[in-house]
């Protein structure tokens, strides 16, 4: 089940508050800035930083590319 548009809508990193992707069929929000990867269980975004997964700067650029491709907008504009 994809997150509520509402929810989408005022989700932020919680370290750099900027705006996250959702890729909504892999199940996870990543933020640019960090590049940390938020994963998403039971249809809930866990938001803690303990919990996140730093990617690397290839894979990040090529997320970044594939939202772009795909048309995946950031949740919110800062």
């Amino acid at each position: 089940m994809p997150l509520d548009a509402r929810l989408l809508e005022i989700l932020a990193c919680p370290d750099e508050k900027g705006p996250l992707y959702y890729f909504e069929n892999d199940g996870f929000l990543l933020c640019p800035a960090c590049r940390r990867r938020y994963e998403i269980r039971d249809d809930i975004p866990v938001m803690l930083l303990d919990e996140a997964t730093v990617v690397s700067a290839d894979d990040a650029e090529a997320l970044l590319a594939r939202a772009k491709e795909e048309g995946i907008a950031p949740t919110f504009t800062p």
